[in-house]
């Protein structure tokens, strides 16, 4: 055997090195002592249904606030009357060339 392939193992140089090491051992060691497993279970802060909720909510604010902007600030007219549906029957006239 040459001399190169005889070198001693190196030791670790960082922390994340050692820790690395650190954990293989734990690995190992358990292993060696049985089938003993662990077991992670995430519990979820906020359920997925929330969640989709949540979102939901965030899209209709959302659509509603740009179309106040888009209304009351580009088209220069009073934000609230977005709400108003003679405003949108109007919208939907000029898009139809009915006026």
């Amino acid at each position: 055997m040459t001399k190169d392939s005889q070198k001693e193992p190196s030791l670790p140089n960082t922390k994340a090195d050692t820790d690395s090491a650190q954990e293989t051992s734990k690995v190992n060691s358990n292993s060696s002592e049985g089938n003993t497993q662990i077991r992670w279970v995430q519990i979820r802060l906020i359920p997925i249904w929330l969640r989709i909720v949540i979102v939901l909510v965030l899209i209709v604010l959302a659509v509603i606030i740009g179309a106040m902007i888009g209304y009351g600030v580009i088209g220069e007219g009073e934000a609230k009357d977005v709400f108003k549906r003679d405003t949108w029957r109007h919208m939907f006239d000029i898009m139809n060339g009915k006026e």
